[in-house]
């Protein structure tokens, strides 16, 4: 009964981001305190939204008397939206267990899922200290590429000293370098198609969601290159469409729009997708594409009219490796079912690689890549592109 006799003997707090990063492992935090002047044994039972689709998310808590504890668990969401925590269940026993008191904190709260900023984030900050190769990106040394004077700024580990400015240094007393950028700002657009092919899953995430989630990467680093970043997605129609531009505002504007996209679940009208582009983009520019094409006959049915943006555009058609088909390859068939699944996988798979040939005999460029792999070779292919001078 000793557990009856205060008022409130526990106090505990739900400490939620501002938003979830999604497809990322999201950090939320409990703080305890046992305000009983003994030890207290805690049964935890936080309402998470219903998304996660874990029913009683249970965890056990001791506390010494007036000890404050914190619990740390993460959670990964794979669809953008709103999601709604409910109540944080604490129930509160003593050291014998005999008798048990109920208490609930945390009233229901929203939390919105927006496309993978905590990606962002880890790419901006290693493009700024030149360490973008522990993610995977190549090193790609500039190819004639003319260069003018930006700025005069502090030195960070990475840069070129070749770049020291010896004078500013000895006036600052701390190492200075010559920050350069290239002479015309380049146009880049992410075309993300919104169509039924692209609502494949992999690792609970969607095609398109993986798409979303490099559109916001990729638009980062294009903008951290000075050049101009814009975006739209199509199905049925063109829509989205942000125009590129190098304002400070355009991130914002990306990340946005990207969390509103929604699936039509229709066929993609690559013929009015070249319409569009034909009306509306009017200078040079690099388009990444990012679509899915599982056959031959499918890229077929569109390769008049990637070949006419083609012809005025540097094109980019970024696809998808079937990670699934991969996994049925690679395994030893015992049986005569399982060697026809492997041989029709096979197939398949081979036929991934015809298209990246069938694209390249026609002058179009591609990324065929793994899903989790997306966001690395599609900045690789952009650096490579911008250090040949290709854009």
């Amino acid at each position: 009964m000793l557990l009856y006799l205060v008022n409130e003997g526990v106090n505990a707090q739900r400490i939620l981001p501002e938003k979830f990063s999604n497809g990322d492992e999201n950090p939320v935090s409990i703080t305890f305190k046992n305000l009983y002047k003994f030890p207290i044994h805690l049964n935890v039972i936080d309402e998470i939204p219903f998304q996660f689709q874990i029913r009683d998310f249970l965890f056990k808590v001791n506390l010494k008397p007036a000890e404050t504890k914190d619990y740390l668990y993460t959670l990964r969401p794979t669809k953008r939206g709103v999601y709604q925590y409910g109540k944080l269940n604490v129930y509160v026993t003593s050291i014998l267990g005999l008798v048990k008191r109920r208490y609930i904190f945390s009233d229901k709260k929203n939390i919105v899922v927006y496309p993978s900023f905590l990606q962002l984030h880890k790419y901006d900050l290693h493009a700024f200290t030149n360490r973008l190769h522990e993610y995977g990106l190549k090193k790609i040394r500039k190819i004639g590429n003319t260069m003018e004077f930006e700025q005069i700024r502090d030195y960070i580990i990475g840069d070129d000293i070749r770049n020291l400015n010896w004078k500013a240094t000895a006036k600052r007393n701390t190492l200075m370098v010559n920050q350069f950028q290239d002479e015309k700002s380049q146009t880049v657009y992410s075309m993300i198609d919104k169509g039924r092919i692209m609502m494949m899953p992999f690792n609970e995430l969607s095609l398109l969601d993986y798409a979303i989630n490099s559109s916001l990467v990729i638009s980062n680093v294009v903008l951290q290159k000075n050049d101009k970043a814009g975006m739209f997605t199509f199905s049925e129609k063109v829509e989205n469409r942000i125009v590129a531009d190098r304002k400070k505002s355009q991130m914002y504007k990306i990340l946005e729009t990207l969390y509103n996209i929604k699936t039509d679940y229709a066929e993609s009208d690559f013929e009015r997708l070249y319409i569009d582009i034909k009306r509306k983009i009017y200078h040079r520019s690099l388009l990444l594409l990012y679509t899915n094409f599982e056959n031959l006959d499918s890229l077929h049915r569109q390769l008049p009219y990637l070949r006419a943006i083609a012809k005025n555009h540097l094109l980019i058609v970024i696809f998808f490796k079937n990670v699934e088909l991969k996994k049925l390859i690679e395994k030893e068939a015992l049986n005569t079912r399982q060697i026809y699944q492997k041989v029709i996988a096979e197939k398949f798979e081979f036929d991934k690689n015809l298209i990246v040939h069938e694209l390249k005999k026609h002058g179009i460029q591609s990324i065929l890549t793994e899903p989790q792999n997306l966001t690395v070779n599609t900045i690789n292919k952009y650096l490579e592109l911008k250090s040949r001078g290709s854009i």
